[in-house]
């Protein structure tokens, strides 16, 4: 004989004794997991999500009502829990007591809210329901049991929950927003010319200008009239590729003002077919010209047929292509396996006043020529040796090689230092593009990171999530933003006339799409003189050079560790924790640790998580609003993954 009677939803206290109409206030938790099974209760805590499931005794007699109580809270910082139905899996001797005394649907949760559910269970045959696996749009997955004895057998009582969460966009009075106009331009390169006005100019011959950094007007318009029919047909004379419109294979130029030649030089990759790509020079009187073809600074992917089209031959002083760039060449496809691709120029100058590119992608790697400063083409009383991080006409290898990940290289001297950026990974959104950093004592290297390792590649590796070279930022979400920031790189760098340094990069996002926009973010040297990254988009924040006083400084903070084992192809990104620096030098919350200042200095020193992380701090805007808030950036000294934090504005 099966017994029914009913079953009732609570809302309940902490304990989930059962005052219909309460919600709980969760605790604060730790993403951690704690699970276990204590006599008739069964207790875990997975994400910020804690689940008790618990029945009224352990032994029952035959014919006897199985009372148990679920409760399902939530202790996350930001999250809500969707409202939706979840599973029982009990074992075959234990049956619903009536049609409605196994409730089986959980409302929303918001942070701080728990919900309990009260149920009643007979004994009587049935059949276990087979749990479903999580589907990919679960967050938390958790299966909570309790066994006991029900006559003379043994009956369990057991859930699936599958629960989603979803991240609180944190939003800002109306009279504290404050949005950044912005622009598509895909590889930005920065340029500020003399009457104070930053450009920016990228791929597909796009550009704009802003006074300030902060809002841009697009330029576009202005950039692609500055070339004229002929000079576009100059620059496609080596090219294959005819395909599309006349900017699609014109990709990522920067440009200088070369003060010898008294000219703006914009060098631009034209890409084509099969590495048959070269570096154009253009000069100007303006930074929209109109330009002339100053000629190819470097070609690539020739063959015996095309050799003679280059100035290969004049750099070798040879009519014939050597015999190198036949056994790896574009006819049987091991052109990548030693030689760059001939795109992305980077050109400057170093501290004695001698101009550089370095240039090249993926495949053959990133190499360095010197170039004229008086033609701002090639240097041709410059020779190179050919070797394994050499060649006699590219020049000298600086980083990757082996078909390993590498593009976009820029080379900025800010300090003691050359600093090289390189973009790692695929550009689209779910491709893992993310920006390493290096240094050198000169120009041409040898570049290292910071625990030593150089950007070489002697054989292939899958370096996207790699330790190898400073990850500035990956994939990141503030609780302020709506989409998380993935895919960002192909950048360039600028330091300013104040002595202020910036990173320029085009980032995607989580939308869904591949739409992509520029970003400036503040560069800071640590005391050990490597780069951290703002954690907000600049706004006109200022460095204090003599720091701040710890009462200024310490207090509760959403951290972000920028980890690198991500999973971007599920456009995966790191989450802010909450901690709290405390005034006794001690970290609690979702880390412990410790912190200090060093006094009359912005540097900061945190440590937790296993690692000790040497930053500045610096007071800024949150990214979105006028609210100023007290920030960190900081370096792993052992692991040289960064972290950001930003203090919690009430």
């Amino acid at each position: 004989m099966i017994l029914t009677t009913g079953c009732t939803f609570q809302k309940s206290e902490v304990n989930g004794s059962g005052e219909e109409g309460s919600y709980v206030e969760a605790s604060d938790s730790k993403e951690q997991l704690i699970s276990g099974l204590n006599g008739n209760t069964y207790y875990e805590t997975k994400d910020g999500v804690s689940v008790t499931l618990t029945t009224d005794k352990l032994e029952y007699e035959d014919g006897e009502e199985v009372h148990y109580t679920l409760i399902v809270s939530n202790e996350t910082d930001d999250s809500t829990i969707s409202g939706k139905k979840f599973q029982y899996t009990n074992s075959e001797n234990l049956v619903a007591a009536s049609d409605n005394s196994m409730p089986d649907e959980l409302p929303i949760l918001r942070t701080g809210e728990s919900y309990t559910i009260e149920g009643i269970l007979i004994g009587g045959e049935g059949e276990s329901a087979t749990p479903s696996l999580a589907s990919s749009s679960t967050d938390v997955s958790i299966r909570p049991y309790v066994t006991i004895k029900y006559g003379q057998e043994e009956a369990t009582v057991r859930c699936v929950l599958n629960l989603k969460l979803t991240e609180v966009v944190r939003e800002f009075d109306k009279e504290d927003q404050k949005t950044a106009k912005t622009v598509s331009v895909h590889d930005p390169s920065i340029f500020k010319d003399t009457d104070g006005t930053y450009y920016i100019v990228g791929t597909h011959i796009t550009s704009a200008s802003s006074d300030d950094l902060f809002d841009w007007e697009d330029r576009t318009t202005d950039f692609r009239a500055s070339l004229s029919d002929e000079i576009i047909a100059m620059i496609r004379q080596w090219n294959d590729d005819e395909n599309g419109e006349w900017y699609g294979y014109l990709w990522a130029p920067d440009i200088i003002y070369n003060e010898t030649m008294e000219k703006y030089c914009i060098y631009l990759s034209a890409n084509g077919d099969n590495w048959k790509s070269n570096i154009v020079l253009l000069t100007g009187d303006s930074i929209y010209g109109p330009f002339e073809y100053a000629g190819s600074v470097v070609y690539g992917g020739f063959n015996a047929d095309t050799f003679s089209l280059t100035d290969a031959g004049e750099v070798l002083g040879t009519d014939t292509i050597p015999e190198r760039y036949v056994t790896y060449g574009v006819d049987n496809k091991k052109w990548g396996d030693m030689y760059p691709n001939c795109i992305d120029p980077c050109v400057f100058y170093d501290e004695e006043g001698n101009l550089w590119m370095s240039y090249g992608s993926w495949s053959g790697g990133i190499f360095m020529l010197e170039l004229d400063e008086e033609t701002g083409l090639r240097d041709y009383n410059v020779s190179y040796d050919t070797g394994t991080h050499s060649d006699a006409y590219f020049g000298k290898l600086i980083a990757g090689g082996s078909y390993v990940s590498g593009e976009g290289s820029y080379i900025q001297h800010i300090g003691d230092y050359y600093y090289l950026f390189i973009s790692y990974g695929n550009l689209e959104a779910a491709g893992g593009y993310n920006v390493r950093v290096f240094r050198s004592k000169t120009p041409d290297g040898d570049y290292v990171d910071e625990l030593g390792n150089t950007p070489y590649y002697d054989t292939y590796s899958f370096n996207y999530n790699s330790g190898i070279g400073i990850r500035l930022f990956g994939g990141y979400k503030w609780k302020t933003m709506s989409v998380g920031q993935v895919a960002q790189g192909h950048n360039s760098a600028l330091v300013d006339d104040d002595g202020k340094a910036y990173i320029v990069f085009h980032t995607r996002t989580t939308n869904g799409s591949e739409g992509h926009y520029v970003k400036i973010h503040q560069l800071f040297v640590n005391k050990e003189g490597w780069f951290v990254a703002a954690p907000y988009a600049t706004d006109g924040e200022t460095l204090r050079e003599d720091g701040y006083d710890i009462s200024e400084v310490l207090g509760e903070y959403e951290v972000i560790v920028h980890d690198l084992e991500i999973d971007y192809k599920s456009l995966d990104y790191n989450t802010p924790h909450n901690i709290t620096l405390n005034e006794d030098g001690t970290i609690s919350g979702y880390y412990d640790g410790t912190w200090s200042l060093e006094e009359g200095t912005p540097y900061i020193t945190l440590s937790f998580n296993g690692d000790t992380y040497s930053g500045v701090t610096v007071s800024m805007n949150v990214e979105g609003s006028s609210v100023e808030t007290m920030t960190f950036t900081a370096l792993g000294l052992e692991s040289q993954i960064t972290v950001w934090g930003s203090k919690v504005v009430e």
